[in-house]
């Protein structure tokens, strides 16, 4: 058993990792969140509402370092898995410093009160976003990063290097986890799926950049939260160690909405746009790394994870609370 503290815990990857930990009485819980006003900060007081009395929750921001310290000095903590960031390629093209803020600087204060406080163990969310336009098909770790193509993608390889950093310099062992597209129930409402989920189930028209051909590699959550995990009670390796985190399985833009359609039961109306600056056409990994250190094998195929989107939708809106 082990006191851990998880970055983001009312989130969705948060939330769903909470969930686990407790599930396997791994130990003493502490939650960090902002609460933050990205989307609807109901649906995280929710998540929160979810996980009981069991989990010590402090409310507050990575960005402050006397905030992020105080937590530190009274967890006295054990293992860290870090979670919070500001998430998306698109609002970090028209934000970056509020991503640099966010990601990298409340990144080293993690890191920083790690070091002070004699934490062993730092699980840190990467993304697939740090790969950018990769020739090469799948992405696995060892390919060479030369580009990044957005503020968020950048920000997540900054923090790579400084969990390399500090596992080099001070022995804190170090995990990150390149996540590709993670969803289901929870996820952010500004995502694809829940998009799309809410305008057709509203019978309004969806946005479609391009033409419906680029890629993505699907991730179940509860896929997702089995990698978090293995990379939790990781040992062995090296100090610094990278991990692709994917459901194997590419799907294309147009299969995706086709796959919400017959989940909501409607039709979609598209709107058709040119595509976006900062998307990649494809993402696409390899998980035989995962797969033999720490166990990972993605088992929720696209058309059963998109289901249990729609449901939790249905049911939070059935509640009165709004998934925006």
């Amino acid at each position: 058993r082990m006191n851990i503290l998880v970055t983001g815990g009312a989130g969705f990857i948060g939330s769903h990792t909470v969930e686990r930990l407790l599930r396997d009485d791994a130990g003493r819980i502490t939650v960090i969140d902002s609460l933050n006003d990205y989307y609807n900060p109901a649906i995280k007081r929710e998540n929160l509402r979810a996980l009981g009395s069991q989990v010590t929750f402090r409310e507050g921001d990575i960005t402050d370092p006397r905030f992020v310290g105080e937590t530190f000095d009274a967890g006295r903590f054990d293992a860290v898995i870090h979670l919070a960031a500001r998430a998306g390629v698109r609002p970090s093209i028209e934000q970056p410093e509020l991503y640099i803020d966010t990601n990298i600087k409340g990144t080293f204060h993690l890191l920083e009160a790690s070091r002070r406080t004699g934490v062993k163990h730092f699980v840190c969310a990467s993304s697939s976003s740090v790969y950018g336009v990769n020739k090469k098909v799948p992405f696995a770790e060892a390919d060479p990063i030369l580009q990044t193509i957005s503020p968020y993608a950048m920000t997540k390889m900054a923090c790579e290097q400084m969990c390399s950093n500090y596992g080099h310099l001070y022995g804190i062992k170090t995990v990150n986890l390149r996540f590709f597209t993670v969803y289901g129930p929870r996820q952010r409402p500004d995502l694809a799926i829940s998009k799309f989920t809410r305008l057709i189930e509203d019978g309004k028209p969806i946005d479609k950049f391009g033409d419906g051909t680029t890629r993505r590699d699907y991730t179940y959550i509860t896929d997702i939260v089995d990698g978090i995990i293995g990379a939790l009670n990781y040992r062995t390796g090296p100090i610094n160690d990278i991990f692709n985190l994917g459901g194997s399985q590419n799907v294309s833009l147009n299969d995706l909405i086709a796959t919400i359609e017959q989940a909501v039961g409607k039709k979609a109306t598209i709107n058709q746009l040119p595509e976006q600056p900062g998307d990649v056409p494809l993402t696409s990994a390899d998980v035989s790394k995962a797969n033999a250190l720490i166990g990972f094998k993605p088992t929720t195929a696209i058309a059963q994870g998109v289901p249990k989107y729609v449901e939790w939708f249905r049911d939070m809106r059935a509640r009165g609370i709004a998934v925006c």
